[in-house]
């Protein structure tokens, strides 16, 4: 099992900027897939942006050029920078990850994003 310890979210106008950050603890060894989800206001989740564990990303096209995921592996860290917020960006991001040892995802309690347009 992993546990997740979530921070950055908050307030921030349109055009604005955070940077979330996930620190992971636990069976991080047999982590092969990181990344954030988020869910928006009477919406399901989806995924944002995934960084495999050879350190390649994948974007949702919606944030695609807006948004870098990176990680800091003696860390055990995942970030996600997030520039140009639209109002449209405002949900609950999640910290997720996989691991090759377990059936199904681990994820965050989840930060709040809200932009204000």
């Amino acid at each position: 099992q992993v546990q997740f310890a979530e921070s950055g979210g908050g307030l921030v106008q349109a055009g604005g900027s955070l940077n979330l950050s996930c620190v992971i603890s636990g069976d991080t060894f047999n982590i092969y897939r990181m990344g954030w989800y988020r869910q928006r206001p009477g919406q399901l989740r989806d995924s944002v942006a995934q960084i495999s564990s050879a350190g390649i990303p994948n974007y949702a096209d919606s944030v695609r050029g807006r948004f870098t995921i990176s990680r800091d592996i003696a860390k055990n860290t995942i970030y996600l920078q997030m520039n140009n917020l639209q109002p449209e960006d405002t949900a609950v991001y999640y910290c997720t990850a996989d691991l090759r040892t377990t059936i199904g995802t681990y994820w965050g309690q989840g930060t709040q994003v809200t932009v204000s347009s």
